[in-house]
């Protein structure tokens, strides 16, 4: 796999990664005004998006079991920094959420 392929599949798990911190983000500010459902969407939202950036992910995945070699770029490492610390943000507030709403009643 060429360097510009890798480049490309880096920046689309970028770019998803941070549309969905963002939309994690809106619902951390939905919780704080007990919007929980609009909190729960954001996250679903959140999670949809995620799914487009790890599907850029196993493409990178799957030539690489294929043998072709893929020759590692920093930007795919600031890419799959991106894409854990988001995933792992989503699942927090997923918590946060039970917790606001508990907190409530």
């Amino acid at each position: 796999m060429n360097k510009e392929k890798i480049e490309e599949i880096a920046f689309t798990i970028i770019l998803h990664s941070g549309d969905a911190r963002t939309q994690v983000h809106e619902a951390f500010k939905l919780m704080r005004k007990s919007e929980y459902t609009d909190a729960q969407d954001k996250l679903e939202l959140a999670n949809e998006t995620l799914v487009k950036a790890h599907s850029s992910q196993t493409e990178l995945l799957q030539t690489y079991a294929n043998g072709e070699e893929v020759k590692m770029e920093i930007i795919m490492v600031h890419a799959q920094d991106h894409l854990m610390t988001t995933m792992t943000l989503r699942e927090v507030a997923l918590e946060m959420l039970e917790l606001y709403k508990r907190i409530e009643n």
